[in-house]
């Protein structure tokens, strides 16, 4: 097992930020060797999640890790079921950063109570649909991907949950009105009903594309899953050789990863949204550890406005 020294104290620290806000007092598979599944991320909760979809009543009340500290299949299966994910996509689960910033947030909000899910997995077409009905549902919705929910918890305000979450920058929250938010584990942003921007054109031609890794932190010579999400368009290609940055703005390259593919293409096509959630590459194994951005290079863009590259959220590599 590998533990965080800073760990606690950061979680303690967060925690007691997000309280003082909400008015409350204190009472997909990776390669190599794992880390301790609770050390994965850099906010989780206690483990136990109860969770109810509104629309099929379905529930699950879980606790997310097994007894050595490891992650709970069968449980991560039991919550995919409540978000709707589709028994046919074998391997695939609800985003596990969702899941732990559900877990990190709820405990912190209302610790112990049901989370009430209201919209979960939602597929492409069902998703259209929404829109063409006029909901406030965006085209390049990161329901699609796994990696959003809209939920409530009961005697919370929405507003203030809201504004907590928004304040520690580290995903994507959205408040409607009412009760109820939207929180993604893409691209950290915040917005209300008047800025949601769902009405307007921006994310056409692949301009918001999104870039995340399945974990927070990785050890020194570890497999790594990316995501490429929030797309509009298919298909474009990625260049093979990706990079590993020190500095946010992608500027002070540190190591090259090289993307796996079975045919040695120097511009790897993606076709659909299974191939822009299935790009691996192995991290070196004497990479520094610290704090990094993977930046992805495009090519056989679809169009002028897709951006040339893109950066993936921030990760930390720990020693071996």
């Amino acid at each position: 097992m590998y533990y965080f020294k800073t760990y606690t104290p950061r979680f303690l620290l967060v925690s007691l930020s997000l309280l003082i806000a909400l008015g409350l007092t204190m009472s997909f598979p990776c390669q190599g060797k794992p880390l301790s599944d609770p050390g994965r991320f850099f906010r989780s909760g206690n483990g136990k999640i109860s969770i109810r979809n509104e629309h099929t009543g379905r529930e699950a009340h879980v606790n997310l890790f097994d007894a050595d500290g490891r992650l709970n299949k069968r449980t991560l299966n039991e919550i995919d079921r409540v978000f709707s994910l589709p028994d046919d996509r074998e391997g695939e689960h609800i985003s596990l950063r969702l899941i732990f910033l559900l877990d990190y947030f709820s405990d912190l909000a209302a610790p112990g109570k049901t989370i009430h899910l209201i919209s979960g997995y939602r597929n492409p077409a069902y998703n259209q649909k929404l829109k063409d009905a006029g909901g406030n549902v965006a085209r390049t919705s990161t329901h699609m991907d796994g990696m959003a929910i809209d939920f409530y918890l009961e005697g919370v305000s929405g507003k203030d949950l809201w504004e907590a979450i928004r304040k520690e920058n580290c995903c994507g929250v959205g408040h409607y009105g009412g009760a109820s938010i939207h929180l993604d584990s893409g691209r950290p942003r915040f917005w209300e009903a008047a800025t949601s921007k769902v009405g307007t054109r921006e994310s056409e031609f692949n301009r918001k594309a999104y870039l995340s890794t399945e974990y927070d932190r990785y050890r020194q010579g570890e497999g790594l899953r990316f995501f490429l999400t929030s797309l509009s368009d298919f298909p474009f290609g990625i260049h093979r050789t990706a990079s590993l940055f020190r500095d946010v703005e992608g500027k002070d390259d540190a190591a090259t990863l090289t993307i796996q593919v079975r045919n040695g293409e120097e511009c790897i096509m993606i076709r659909d949204r299974g191939e822009a959630r299935s790009i691996y590459a192995t991290l070196p194994s004497g990479l520094e550890p610290g704090r990094y951005r993977v930046r992805l290079d495009f090519c056989m863009r679809p169009f002028e406005q897709m951006p040339a590259m893109i950066l993936s959220n921030e990760i930390e590599i720990v020693k071996e």
